[in-house]
């Protein structure tokens, strides 16, 4: 079959657009050809993928900003001219995304949380008016949700929340729907009477990941690192709900000076920068300037060159780091926790609920946990101990890959993407 996948954006680091290189992936082996329509596509293309670029469907659009700024940041008293907009946008990409469509005879449309988080209004309406209208066989792949993410989506206003609430998640009969986890399925089923098949994310855990090699083996000192520097990782866009304020309080409670942090992520998603802001401030005011770096200007989702500078794959980042951090207060899966076990590295994690412990912890996975953000001094000395002793950490990361492997491998993603795309 002919599958059109639209997405905001793709080839970037964050988790929808990692897990959607995967599906492609997939998809290309069970026999399909795939088509994207996107906004912005980071420089990176997949091989043999037809690519379409819609700049309105970018996050970054003038369109989208003004939305969001309209409909949840900073309202007007009368969102007329907010559902005047809306309606015309949506209306010019429902007719894009049909023109795409025909132009490339697709059988199938697949939408990559774009009819799940109201991140793009406009894209999101203009896609619901094209399921409506055409009836096509739609396949959502549902990362996350409104009523996940706290304040971010609430509005004074009440036409907007009516079209948030009848937009995302898209509530058409023969919209099929994929979710991440158990927690997100039950809600579909409860809130919105929404049948869906939980597929966790995966990694290929055929593959060589996380290896130094002559490509990587300046890494440490492209960022300032010695070479007996003990690196954790943190592999997370710079947001709120990612707990980064704790890992820069575990470097803190570490003697060691040779312990360093590593973020990997932009602050492109941080509203208004503020929290960023504070990771900064807090570095500063904890004297930990030295030991903890912010290193996105030299990371991309795969290497290349760029102003005479080597860029480097998060698989670079791996391959140097000791172990890593995530002390996310939520998240809907998991990816970066199962790109470390795939590196075969240690993992300290905040028990994010409801996720965590049902998806992932209760599977047998050797980490180290805390609850609530609240990093104790027990947990602070097992962690030292790790990073401290190589056998310890090889054996909880052989551990934790093999484990990985039986429930996080690309083949367990196609038996479950043959349910509804075969």
């Amino acid at each position: 079959m002919r599958i059109g996948i639209i997405i905001g954006r793709i080839g970037d680091i964050d988790g929808v657009s990692l897990e959607t290189i995967k599906w492609v992936q997939i998809l290309k082996k069970m026999g399909h050809e795939i088509f994207v329509l996107t906004g912005v596509s980071s420089n990176y293309m997949v091989e043999g993928i037809e690519c379409t670029f819609l700049p309105q469907l970018s996050f970054a659009s003038p369109d989208c900003e003004w939305e969001q700024k309209r409909a949840f940041q900073f309202p007007d008293e009368n969102p007329q001219e907010l559902l005047d907009h809306l309606e015309k946008a949506s209306d010019l990409i429902a007719v894009q995304i049909f023109k795409w469509v025909m132009k490339n005879n697709i059988d199938i449309i697949l939408p990559e949380n774009s009819s799940a988080l109201p991140c793009h209004l406009s894209m999101g309406i203009g896609i619901k008016k094209f399921v409506e209208h055409t009836g096509i066989y739609t396949v959502c792949h549902d990362h996350d949700f409104p009523w996940e993410r706290g304040e971010r989506y609430q509005t004074p206003h009440k036409e907007v929340e009516k079209i948030v609430k009848e937009t995302f998640p898209l509530q058409i009969s023969h919209v099929k729907h994929y979710v991440i986890n158990t927690y997100t399925q039950d809600y579909l089923q409860r809130h919105f009477n929404i049948d869906s098949v939980v597929v966790p994310n995966v990694m290929d855990f055929s593959e060589n990941y996380g290896i130094i090699d002559d490509y990587n083996k300046d890494f440490r000192k492209d960022f300032g690192f010695e070479e007996d520097d003990i690196l954790l990782l943190q592999v997370t866009r710079i947001v709120k709900r990612k707990g980064i304020e704790v890992a820069i309080e575990l470097i803190e409670k570490i003697e060691d000076k040779k312990v360093k942090l590593l973020v990997t992520g932009t602050y492109a998603d941080d509203d208004r920068f503020g929290y960023y802001q504070r990771l900064v401030s807090l570095v500063k005011k904890k004297k930990l300037q030295d030991r903890v770096i912010f290193g996105h200007k030299l990371l991309h989702s795969h290497r290349m060159e760029q102003n005479g500078r080597k860029i480097y794959s998060l698989s670079d980042v791996y391959a140097h780091a000791t172990a890593c951090t995530y002390f996310s207060s939520y998240e809907g899966f998991g990816n970066a926790f199962v790109e470390c076990v795939l590196a075969k590295k240690p993992i300290f994690v905040n028990n994010y609920r409801p996720v965590y412990w049902p998806e992932i912890g209760s599977k047998g996975f050797k980490t180290v946990m805390i609850e609530d953000g609240n990093l104790t001094d027990d947990a602070v000395q097992e962690i030292d101990k790790i990073i401290h002793d190589p056998e310890i950490c090889k054996e909880q990361a052989e551990f934790n890959y093999n484990l990985g492997k039986k429930h996080f491998s690309l083949k367990e993603l196609e038996k479950k993407l043959a349910l509804y795309l075969s």
